[in-house]
């Protein structure tokens, strides 16, 4: 067996007890595969940099071990992939467009490429995206009445008031947990679902925002079947043959 091959199937073993486990410290996977803590610590940080894991203080985080994270927790998973589907997002917005922007962390990785377009206006359920574009003072912003949702920095229950659904939505970006042929764009909080569900029918256009590890799983629930999707921006390591396959119903792919 070669060194690549023990290496990568070390990595997948890791994978499944972490998964078994939930979290497990880098002395316990050290005494598990008999390898020294520098080897572990480098194979976590290698499969964390693919959003396999969660890297923690002295170990690691299945991503499966909770129902779901935290936002600032979900913002380092994939933070570089992340950023580039932001910036296509962003390439999609024109000058004078109203856009809806929901409160993932993949559509707030929109926000600072978007600073700079003209007469632009944002309806959004995310505090956090609200305040990062304070400083954009041309921009207007919309938010939604509701009660506050703390792992997501959303407000929740009251999806659109009367002035944002009188505004035309030219483009909606969402993130999403899982994508699927048979369940479209899926997301865990029912609470979260019903705004996202209600800001899609807001909009001309569907832009689902997600990363390769996303593509296939199902989440609690479905905000955008897939007949209303018009898009989805990933990254490069997406699965070929569900591109292919989305693609043959007409929804743009792109992979950055």
């Amino acid at each position: 067996m070669g060194k690549e091959h023990r290496l990568a199937q070390r990595r997948q073993e890791i994978l499944n007890v972490l998964e078994e486990a939930g979290q497990l410290s880098v002395l316990a996977l050290c005494a598990r595969f008999n390898v020294s803590e520098v080897t572990i610590r480098q194979d976590l940080q290698a499969l964390s940099e693919q959003g396999l894991l969660l890297r923690t203080r002295g170990g690691a985080l299945s991503t499966n071990s909770l129902p779901e994270m935290s936002f600032e927790v979900r913002q380092q998973q994939n933070a570089a992939e992340k950023a580039r589907i932001g910036q296509a997002a962003a390439s999609l917005v024109n000058h004078g467009d109203t856009i809806i922007l929901d409160a993932s962390t993949t559509a707030q990785a929109i926000i600072p490429f978007i600073k700079n377009v003209p007469e632009l206006t944002v309806i959004t359920n995310s505090l956090k995206a609200a305040l990062s574009l304070l400083d954009a003072p041309h921009i207007q912003i919309f938010l939604p009445g509701g009660s506050v949702r703390r792992e997501s920095i959303s407000l929740v229950g009251h999806p659109l008031d009367d002035v944002s659904t009188s505004l035309n939505v030219q483009i909606g970006f969402f993130g999403a947990r899982g994508l699927t042929l048979e369940e479209g764009l899926t997301d865990v909080n029912l609470n979260e679902v019903a705004m996202k569900r209600a800001m899609v029918n807001r909009c001309r256009r569907v832009v689902g925002l997600l990363d390769a590890g996303k593509w296939g799983k199902v989440a609690a629930a479905t905000f955008a079947p897939l007949d209303r999707i018009d898009a989805i921006i990933s990254d490069s390591k997406a699965p070929a043959g569900l591109v292919a396959q989305l693609q043959q119903r007409d929804i743009e792919v792109i992979l950055v």
